[in-house]
């Protein structure tokens, strides 16, 4: 079973690019966000929730996050491997996922961060919420602030996984073609 950590900040290509690598190599994709948007347009009780972090440009409390992608593990059981996007996006976090995929047998085989200039994410997001409807992605202060927030609380996850020598950085500019290349180097010489 391989089990990918993908990461980088908001616009950065995570979602393009996991459309690739979950094809590829036959993984399931677990997108925080697109697991909280679900809930958000059906009105869960989780959705209400975050959602009220995501429109200030916060990020969800790990405690929901963490019980969320664990159920969503779980009803996988056949899969024969995961694509975490978005996920972890502390130490804490990934300290529960270590945790409970040791609980399953199983572990993180890498991270993967796609890196951009901050400037660069930041025109992409503004383009992108033209059309997206993400309040958050169409205001720049509130993009700036999960800039900040990832720097503050993410960032740190280099470390982390450096020390277990399952850190890599891939350059996040560029065609799509050229970062899917770049990522499947990397991938394909775990």
């Amino acid at each position: 079973m391989i089990n990918i950590v993908l990461f980088g900040k908001p616009g950065a290509g995570k979602g393009t690019q996991a459309e690739f690598l979950k094809e590829k190599y036959n993984l399931t994709h677990l997108s925080t966000g697109d697991i909280f948007r679900y809930n958000i347009k059906n009105e869960t009780e989780l959705g209400k929730l975050a959602k009220t972090y995501m429109d200030n440009g916060d990020l969800v409390p790990d405690e929901v996050t963490i019980k969320m992608l664990q159920s969503e593990v779980e009803k996988n059981p056949e899969s024969a491997g995961f694509l975490f996007d978005g996920f972890p996006r502390t130490i804490a976090q990934a300290q529960a996922l270590d945790a409970f995929l040791v609980s399953k047998g199983e572990k993180i085989t890498a991270t993967v961060a796609l890196e951009a200039d901050d400037e660069i994410l930041v025109a992409r997001l503004l383009e992108r919420g033209k059309t997206s409807g993400r309040t958050d992605d169409q205001d720049e202060e509130k993009i700036r602030n999960r800039y900040q927030e990832y720097n503050e609380k993410t960032a740190p996850l280099m470390g982390f996984y450096k020390e277990q020598d399952k850190f890599h950085a891939v350059n996040g500019i560029g065609s799509i073609a050229e970062i899917t290349e770049r990522l499947s180097t990397v991938i394909d010489n775990l």
